[in-house]
């Protein structure tokens, strides 16, 4: 009977995780000049086997992005997919599930990095909330200039995203 209740423990744990997640994300790449370069980008983003569908605009040079359900989201993998096409990003806002995630000082972990919220807020946050993503590589000069003065990060360790709310 103990043995069970471990079971169910262990169980309602590793279903509350997965409900943390990465769901959808819009691309903007910087340097599409023709539907070309945007398929020879998106053909580079299905790569990736944590996407699961992408859906070109090429009026604003997006790709709306859908993750499969569960998998481990990598936002430098992206980066570098489309820079390997040739472009740059230009900017990247992802929808994140913050269901069953703790936020501690503006920090929280997920897929073994960690992601600190830039204009943190003193309300939890909860659901489905769309993060911009604030690091070089993933944000105009202008972008990145307006969070970098912000105080060090206190991690020593792992991949530090920078994001905005």
């Amino acid at each position: 009977m103990k043995t069970l209740k471990i079971f169910i423990a262990v169980l309602a744990i590793s279903i509350n995780i997965a409900h943390a997640q990465f769901t959808k994300a819009e691309l903007q790449v910087s340097g599409l000049t023709c539907s070309m370069c945007a398929k020879a980008t998106e053909k580079s983003l299905h790569t990736l086997d944590f996407i699961a569908d992408i859906k070109p605009d090429l009026n604003r040079n997006v790709f709306v992005i859908t993750f499969k359900k569960g998998a481990i989201i990598s936002l430098d993998q992206i980066s570098k997919k489309v820079q390997s096409a040739g472009f740059s990003v230009n900017n990247l806002k992802a929808t994140f599930n913050f269901d069953n995630v703790k936020v501690a000082n503006n920090y929280f972990t997920y897929g073994g990095d960690t992601y600190r919220l830039m204009n943190g807020t003193s309300a939890p946050v909860t659901g489905s909330v769309a993060l911009t993503v604030v690091d070089k590589g993933f944000a105009p000069a202008s972008v990145i200039k307006k969070y970098s003065a912000a105080a060090p990060d206190n991690v020593k360790t792992g991949r530090v995203y920078h994001i905005a709310i």
